[in-house]
């Protein structure tokens, strides 16, 4: 840490109190008068505030904006998530998790997923608009995504949903995603980006909402912050997410250095700052930065927040407001302070077409785009492109009339498909085991069902619910709440306690649903807070044990009159309440499931599995095993603690026990293994690499993921995904969790032997790369400079390579070992060859001092093009020298 920022650090302990005693603090800058004047947006979003009275204009600033009917301001609801998919109440395209889009290394495929992904966050906005409720979760027309933290240790539960532990590669698929889902005019987007979460976030889990982390000045600016910097600068994302940690003493949501000195002092951000959520009320409740919750809002203001996410909403708003009222009260913000950020709001929502009369501003999308057919290609060919082939002893492609047998618990699981920051509502989910039916022939194919496990929890699927009278589905009825909801939705409250609610006897609603999805949107009666009541039955096809249950919170399953499970005191997001039950085919059970946002979920298991797997392997030619974890156990701030798993985050990389145990009984058999991981982060697949014939890392590959899978096992598509994490083999090969340093940390400084390295695929074809040409611009390197290749396919496939460019630098302190600075997905015939150019502009050639100063560095440099990092794929080598240094601006 360098004395500047120990210095800023040491200033800020008494921060807090200032901020209390003293009114008269350094405000963010007003916007110049001169971009007001000339920007159509913020002028009408001016005169709009400056119409509004205080009381109208203190809810706005919530995440729940209620409706001005004097000044015709619709409802608004700023939350909204779509990191690999909308989420809605219809059932949308689920995408691979953004970690499985990194290792498509293919920027213009996730620019084109980002923006399916917005025409359906439209459509959702359209459906809000027609049935009156706009104000609803998941209907604004902004997007709190992309996830661009930097996935610097593989024990972090919400590593899945970011791409990756490379800064250059998370900031080439940020811009993408940020632009694909704003569309072509930032001024005028589809739906606003919100980078999130700013920043130096990456778990634990368990202490976000308090942890203080200090980092150097060198790895903010070589590892934390360049991903936002080019979200923000060059795909002019419209909005960030602040994120709840406290940096070197201050709350990020109160920050200076992030918010004032980067944001928007160095990178210019004139859009809006919303907070991650509760992360204001943490300034005061769980920082202590702020002695309370007026002054936390004050903190938060001043320093650039704008809209305040408050997990109370997801109740009721009533009084929230009253913080922001007091902090007015007592000087510590103005009513100027108020207007500055009501304004920014305003323009995202003329830009974005919500409020009307702004020249420019997107049409409407109908609600037939949403889950097109077009976009469920995209999400198989998303898929397919995400999947890294590790491992290739002979074994892959499966030739037509192999015999398989499907063991390990994810073989026919859907649930593990579409990872976190996801619902049930979304197309047909395909299983490896269904995939590998499609593909090869159902008769060739067998499943070997697992005993209990960990990763129970598929949703029921439709086929087998009936209603009373025997209909396809469940019959729903919706219950409004017969009074004002009551105190316990008041600020302070973290959790919603729907049980406390009096509900009205009659339902406002009554219709046959597919299952227990909220596909509630298009009714317009029903409350967002409400309870549903599910009745029909449930007639399983084959015989057998089952775990039968709910995921969710506050709900209650009951199978022929008995009580199955129990949500009512469970976190949303704690692993599925299951029990085991005997079912038999054609047997029509009683099923009753009351509550809201649950999931109907069961998994067929074995009461043998290792007699099970023995008799199948005997008949079979080749054993695909399907294992790895679930985003309910690598997951977001969860309640779960189980073996190898804490509070959403893992202690070890190790697969389950129960898992390594059938994997030791498979080989034991004799049978080839090709096993298939499906996992959000990086696990220990030393056993895999030893014993496996063939071993394909899945992730979580959305709806498609099987059909993807299977077509890659079976030869129909040619693998070509790449790792964008290092493997490790141990936790005890990094240093500690919290330690935010990146000595020994991702391919660019870790220094031990990984399982398998950053960057790292195979194929079933073969490339290779032809000598480098490296050509200065304006004759100096230190400018820019242009590296050609000739890249060829020297097998007998059609293939697709990613031409990897690395560069290491000339010796100095904090140099990373090596560093990704460019990468292109190249599709190649049998025989055919293609030049493959990059250029490298001074950003991209430029490294960072120990005092955080970037700069292009005067010395010698080695640049490698190859299929991976330098010493592991085919490539080519060349080198270059710079003569003098040249800084570059924050």
């Amino acid at each position: 840490m360098t004395m500047a920022i120990t210095m800023r650090a040491a200033g800020l302990a008494t921060a807090g109190l200032a901020l209390a005693l003293t009114p008269v603090l350094a405000r963010e800058p007003a916007a110049p008068q001169r971009q007001t004047e000339t920007d159509p947006a913020l002028r009408m979003a001016s005169a709009l505030v400056a119409r509004m009275t205080i009381a109208e204009k203190l809810p706005q600033l919530l995440n729940v904006a209620p409706a001005i009917p004097r000044l015709n301001v619709p409802a608004y609801n700023w939350w909204t998530e779509s990191l690999h998919g909308a989420l809605g109440a219809r059932n949308t395209t689920n995408f691979p998790e953004p970690i499985g889009l990194a290792a498509t290394f293919d920027a213009p495929l996730v620019h084109d997923v980002a923006g399916a992904i917005g025409t359906e966050v439209r459509a959702l906005h359209t459906l809000a608009r027609q049935t009156g409720r706009v104000g609803h979760i998941g209907t604004g027309l902004d997007t709190w995504s992309p996830n661009i933290n930097i996935f610097r240790d593989p024990r972090w539960g919400r590593g899945q949903e970011t791409y990756g532990e490379d800064p250059f590669l998370t900031a080439t698929m940020g811009v993408a995603f940020v632009r694909g889902m704003q569309g072509p005019n930032p001024d005028r987007p589809q739906v606003i980006a919100t980078p999130k979460h700013f920043a130096v976030h990456s778990g634990p889990e368990g202490t976000r909402h308090e942890a203080n982390v200090f980092v150097s000045a060198h790895d903010l600016e070589d590892t934390y912050l360049p991903a936002f910097r080019a979200a923000i600068v060059e795909g002019r994302a419209g909005s960030v997410m602040c994120a709840y940690n406290r940096i070197d003493g201050q709350p990020a949501c109160a920050s200076d250095l992030l918010l004032r000195e980067h944001l928007r002092g160095a990178w210019g951000f004139t859009g809006y700052v919303v907070s991650d959520c509760d992360a204001v009320k943490d300034i005061a409740d769980n920082h202590k930065y702020a002695p309370d919750g007026a002054t936390a809002v004050a903190a938060a203001m001043r320093a650039g927040v704008d809209s305040e996410c408050n997990n109370a909403t997801l109740g009721d708003t009533a009084g929230l407001e009253d913080r922001y009222r007091e902090a007015l009260r007592r000087n510590l913000i103005t009513e100027g302070d108020i207007d500055r950020t009501l304004v920014r709001l305003f323009a995202a929502r003329y830009r974005n077409g919500d409020l009307p009369g702004l020249a420019g501003a997107p049409a409407a999308v109908p609600v037939s785009a949403i889950a097109a057919p077009a976009h469920r290609a995209l999400a198989l060919a998303a898929a397919e492109r995400s999947m890294v082939l590790l491992k290739n002893d002979g074994a892959l492609p499966l030739r037509a009339g192999t015999k398989v047998a499907v063991i390990g618990p994810l073989g026919d699981a859907t649930r593990v498909l579409r990872g976190n920051y996801s619902s049930g509502l979304s197309g047909p989910p395909v299983s490896v085991l269904d995939g590998l039916r499609a593909t090869l022939g159902a008769s060739q194919v067998t499943l070997v069902p697992f005993g209990e496990s960990m990763t129970d929890g598929d949703r029921i699927p439709t086929t087998v619910l009936q209603t009373p009278d025997g209909k396809p589905g469940l019959l729903a009825r919706y219950y409004n709440p017969a009074t004002p909801l009551p105190a316990f939705y008041a600020p302070g409250t973290r959790e919603k306690t729907v049980a406390a609610v009096t509900y009205q006897s009659e339902p406002v609603a009554t219709r046959i649903e597919p299952d227990v999805g909220d596909r509630n949107l298009d009714l317009a009666r029903v409350a967002d807070v409400h309870r549903t009541v599910w009745t029909g039955f449930l007639v399983p096809a084959e015989t057998g044990s089952y775990r039968v249950g709910l995921s969710g919170a506050g709900g209650t399953l009951e199978l022929d009159g008995r009580i199955v499970s129990d949500r009512r005191k469970a976190r949303w997001n704690d692993l599925a309440g299951m029990t085991t039950v005997k079912l038999v085919a054609g047997r029509r059970y009683a099923i009753k499931a009351e509550g809201s946002g649950i999931d109907l979920v069961w998994k067929r298991i074995s009461d043998a599995p290792a007699a099970a797997l023995k008799r199948a392997a005997a008949d079979a030619d080749v054993l695909v095993a399907v294992v790895g974890l679930t985003s309910d156990l690598e997951a977001e701030e969860t309640g779960v603690t189980v073996p190898g798993f804490a509070g959403g985050d893992k202690t070890t990389l190790d697969l389950p026990a129960d898992q390594l145990a059938m994997l030791d009984q498979a080989r034991a058999t004799g049978k080839p293994i090709v096993l298939v991981a499906m996992n959000g982060s990086p696990i220990n697949l030393a056993w895999a690499k030893a014993n496996a014939a063939a071993v394909l890392e899945a992730w979580y590959p959305g709806e498609t993921g099987g059909l993807a899978a299977a077509n890659i096992l079976t030869g129909r598509t040619n693998p070509s995904g790449r790792l964008p994490l290092t493997f490790y083999r141990s936790v005890a090969d990094l240093p500690p969790f919290g330690d935010y340093a990146m000595t020994g940390r991702t391919y660019r400084y870790f220094t031990g032997t990984p399982v398998y390295p950053f960057g790292h695929g195979l194929s079933y074809t073969r490339f290779a790369y032809g000598p480098l040409t490296v050509t200065p611009a304006r004759g100096e390197a230190e400018a820019g400079l242009r590296v050609t290749t000739r890249l060829t396919n020297t097998g007998d496939r059609p293939g697709e390579d990613v031409a990897q460019l690395y560069l290491t630098f000339p010796d100095r302190p904090g140099m990373p070992r090596l560093a990704l600075r460019g990468f292109q997905r190249v599709a190649l015939r049998p025989g055919e060859a293609r030049t493959v150019t990059f250029d490298l502009s001074p950003r991209d050639l430029s490294s960072v001092a120990p005092d955080g100063a970037r700069s292009v560095a005067a010395g010698r440099y080695r640049v490698t093009v190859g299929g991976g990092q330098p010493g592991t794929a085919p490539g080519s080598t060349a080198t270059f020298t710079t003569r003098q240094s040249q800084e570059l601006p924050k």
